[in-house]
Formats: structure tokens, sequence, C-alpha cells
């Protein structure tokens, strides 16, 4: 194959993570619209825990977790600097904000959009220990206008969809609540072309039989 083959669901925050990357990077892929519910089987067959994105070199080999797609590609190309190349301690800072966003809040995260499936706790409190993460951005995001100074970095572009899935749950509350920064933030990447590129709406390939050409 002439490009890697990106296995991707247009909502899913870790799939809109790794498009990001590669948008980012200027690599291209042939990217594969899946419907979650109908895995196709040749992406079982190249990963049998068939969750996306997942990413097929052309040697055959396989990348499977959203970070490292991200990463992959900014290795390639790095024309921005999201890997802060220069700085080891904002990698540092960069990589931990991202281990807890992944760890820590999404959990809370799935637990808070899906509370009826959870009926242990309210839909209140799954919030409340999300907002923990939510404070710790705004804190950040109130010293400058991304995480981590002027520009994005990996962090801001590896976290933004899972702030933009949390804000959506009850976007009210979310409109209305005191996270001014983290409200301005994350409405200026959804508002990027950036964003609206990685949005576009691809028909899916077990429909169509198609690749289309990302990137």
């Amino acid at each position: 194959m002439s490009l890697p083959i990106l296995y991707s669901f247009r909502r899913c925050p870790y799939a809109m993570r790794a498009r990001l990357g590669i948008l980012l990077s200027g690599q291209k892929v042939n990217l594969r619209e899946i419907v979650l519910k109908h895995k196709p089987e040749a992406m079982l067959v190249a990963s049998p825990k068939g969750t996306v994105p997942i990413m097929i070199l052309q040697d055959g080999s396989v990348i499977e977790e959203s970070i490292e797609i991200m990463c992959w590609a900014l290795m390639k190309s790095d024309p921005h600097d999201l890997l802060l190349s220069h700085n080891s301690q904002q990698q540092e800072i960069a990589q931990a904000l991202i281990h807890a966003n992944d760890n820590q809040f999404k959990p809370w995260l799935d637990k808070y959009k899906y509370a009826d499936r959870h009926p242990e706790h309210s839909e209140q409190y799954y919030r409340q220990q999300g907002e923990l993460f939510i404070g710790q951005l705004e804190s950040l995001l109130s010293k400058h206008p991304q995480l981590l100074g002027s520009n994005p970095s990996i962090a801001d572009y590896a976290i933004y969809p899972f702030i933009r899935q949390f804000a959506s749950v009850d976007r009210t509350w979310f409109d209305n609540s005191g996270y001014l920064n983290v409200q301005r933030w994350l409405n200026a990447h959804i508002e990027s072309n950036d964003f609206k590129t990685i949005m576009h709406k691809y028909p899916t390939w077990l429909e169509s039989g198609e690749s289309f050409e990302f990137g």
C-alpha cells in the first residue's frame, strides 16, 4: 500500500486526537471511517481489541494507541514544534497532563456521560470528579492562552477533544460554569480550521468500499 491506513470513527475523541496529529504534521494516510457497531473484519484482524484509532503502516506493523499515532506523525514532521523539542521540562508536563487526562479524567467522563449506567453515584457526583481535572486546566489557562504557553502543544491537541465531550454532556451547565479560561480555549480550538478539517464527514468504509486520503 502506498499510504498508511487509518481506521477512524469521526466522533471518538481518541480518533480526533490521532487525526489532529496527522493533519498538523503534514502526513497523509488512507482514512477508513467505521461504525463501532459494525467493525470491519480487516480492522479486527489487524487489531483484535477492536478500538479506534488503528493505523497500519506500509510494512504491516500496527499502531493501536492514539497518542502513539500522534507521536509517530509528529516525529516525522513537526513544523509547529508540538513535541516541545527544546524544552524537556515542558515535555514532562505535557506527558503528565495527557496521562492524567487518559487515566484519571477519562474514566470519570465516561461515567458522567453515561450516568444512567452507573447508578451507584449521581451524574453530579461524576461531573464533580471530572471537574478536578478541569480545574487544573483552568489554572494553567489563567496564565497563558494555551496549556503550556502562548502556542499550542501536543498537550492541547491531545486533550481538547475530551474536554469537548465533557462540555457536551450538559452544555447549559458548562456554559454557565466558572471555567471561563477553559471555555475560551476550547471554543478557539473547536472553531479552528484544523478542527473543521478533521471533522469532515466521510462515507463509511463498509458501505462505500472507499478509503479517503487524509492529511
